[in-house]
């Protein structure tokens, strides 16, 4: 992975939940290189909504895609909301 890569978070777990990031959920690499396994990345959001932000997502946790879709990020996000 590397800087601008766009990537999916492929496990749920705590440690991103607490911070809005859920399985399934896009992003795109954030920093230059990772620090101890883990990337920043960073989660968008559609139109006026705000960012979700960046958090430190470890590789292992995290799959390369072809391109982003704040869209899905949007469903995955309303579905926690409920």
């Amino acid at each position: 992975m590397k800087y601008l890569d766009c990537v999916e978070v492929i496990v749920e777990k705590e440690e991103y939940a607490k911070h809005g990031v859920h399985k399934g959920m896009q992003g795109v690499i954030w920093l230059e290189e990772s620090i101890d396994g883990t990337w920043d990345v960073f989660f968008d959001l559609l139109g006026e909504n705000a960012p979700i932000g960046d958090i430190a997502v470890k590789e292992k946790d995290l799959k390369l895609i072809p391109k982003m879709d704040a869209r899905i990020n949007e469903q995955i996000k309303a579905k926690f909301e409920k």
